[in-house]
């Protein structure tokens, strides 16, 4: 078997920061930069809003199916929001990672933990963003021109909660020019997925070198 032939097991990547640090269009970039990069997409139980697709930009489930998954362990994090439930279930994932493609969580820390706490643990890459200041922080929402000057303040106070969770993650990141944070991370994921454990049919190679080293004898 050459190296080459040696299949691999994808990973859990797992990319936070506070709001206005860059997230959502590094993982754009990344899933433009790697046809093996999915998103994964969350269950949840609000209703579908005009142009999703169920499967595609939520799996929509009712409130009593999704806390039936998260009670038979089917959910690898969840979460309630605004009145709604939010989660990642395990099979979609489980399977892509088996396929050999890696799966692209857009999550915070407390989600991070839990994910890092199932059964797919061992198969987790965490990143998380810091922007350069604050106050490019700020400028950078107020920027964007989607929120409210009350929905930016209410970003802003939540940001130092998210960014005092950053050491516990695996890699962290000052994202102060996206090109140059783009190449970091696809330099950590390429690095990753050498590790020996996304790596299931090295234990056979090394059988087969054993093999050929005991012939020569």
């Amino acid at each position: 078997m050459t190296t080459d032939q040696i299949k691999r097991r994808g990973l859990l990547i797992i990319l936070s920061s506070p709001s206005g640090a860059g997230k959502s269009t590094l993982a754009t970039r990344l899933r433009a930069w790697d046809n093996d990069i999915a998103f994964s997409v969350s269950g949840t139980t609000r209703k579908a809003r005009p142009g999703e697709v169920d499967g595609q930009h939520y799996h929509f489930t009712s409130e009593a199916d999704f806390k039936g998954m998260v009670a038979r362990g089917e959910m690898l994090e969840h979460a309630h929001v605004f009145g709604h439930f939010y989660g990642s279930p395990q099979r979609p994932v489980e399977d892509a990672i088996n396929a050999g493609r890696d799966v692209l969580f857009d999550i915070d820390w407390q989600g991070a933990q839990q994910i890092r706490n199932s059964a797919l643990g061992a198969h987790t890459l965490s990143i998380f963003l810091l922007p350069p200041s604050i106050t490019e922080l700020h400028r950078r929402l107020v920027s964007r021109g989607q929120d409210s000057d009350e929905v930016i303040e209410k970003r802003m106070r939540k940001s130092w909660d998210e960014i005092s969770r950053w050491d516990s993650y695996d890699f962290v990141l000052v994202n102060d020019d996206l090109d140059h944070t783009e190449d970091q991370l696809k330099t950590i994921i390429k690095a990753t997925r050498l590790r020996r454990l996304q790596q299931p049919d090295l234990t056979d190679h090394v059988r087969l070198l054993q093999t050929q080293f005991e012939e020569l004898e």
